[in-house]
């Protein structure tokens, strides 16, 4: 299928408002990122009911217009619909991509969380458009989904996915070599931005890492 709104980011930027450090405020934190380069992001404030999510979604969305970014939106398809945003993002209890394409369309995307190369194609041949894959790293805010999967599985899901895998929890600049070294040219983190002292500076660090030139995959990761 060839949609009109592409999978064209390489970095995606996940938001949790309460890893912000004291004082900081969200929208603005996520301004300074996309002055950095961040081009799709991700409204995730999975404790908010609608009523409060939908103003902060039509923030986003202004935002994200503005710099020519993508606003996916977690699970709420109807507040992706009210917002007019780019997309959606769903986790493991969400309603089914097959039907959640029905609803959207083919012009928008709709990202899944997976854990392991079975989950990937799976949403692969439901009809996804791209998929995140972690935990690769620990990370407080994957705590609750286990232990870290490493970075063979990763390896293994970026060589053999028929859709883009963006590597997620724990993803810092730090790492970007080891996460190139294992074919994974996609990220998607929270803290590395929303944390950092300095969220423009960072989001560029990052994409600049991103985009130095990957080594051949260590055969010791496959």
């Amino acid at each position: 299928m060839t949609l009109m709104t592409a999978v064209d980011f390489d970095l995606y930027l996940i938001t949790d408002r309460r890893s912000l450090p004291p004082g900081q405020d969200l929208l603005a934190t996520v301004r300074a990122a996309l002055r950095g380069g961040v081009r799709a992001v991700q409204l995730r404030e999975k404790d908010l009911r609608a009523a409060e999510l939908y103003p902060l979604a039509l923030e986003l969305r202004k935002l994200t217009r503005e710099f020519a970014a993508k606003l996916l939106i977690n699970d709420r398809i109807d507040l992706a619909l009210a917002v007019d945003a780019d997309g959606v993002h769903l986790g493991n209890h969400s309603l089914p991509v097959a039907v959640v394409r029905q609803l959207l369309g083919d012009q928008r995307l709709i990202g899944v969380s997976a854990h392991h190369l079975d989950e990937v194609k799976a949403a692969a041949t439901a009809g996804a458009d791209f998929v995140t894959f972690g935990p690769v790293y620990a990370t407080p805010s994957k705590l609750p989904y286990g232990s870290p999967l490493g970075l063979s599985p990763l390896a293994v899901a970026s060589s053999n996915a028929p859709l883009p895998v963006f590597a997620l929890g724990g993803v810092t600049a730090a790492r970007l070599p080891e996460l190139r070294g294992g074919g994974c040219s996609r990220i998607a983190l929270i803290g590395a931005i929303l944390q950092a002292v300095d969220p423009e500076k960072a989001a560029r660090e990052i994409l600049r890492g991103l985009r130095l030139k990957s080594p051949p995959p260590d055969p010791l990761l496959g």
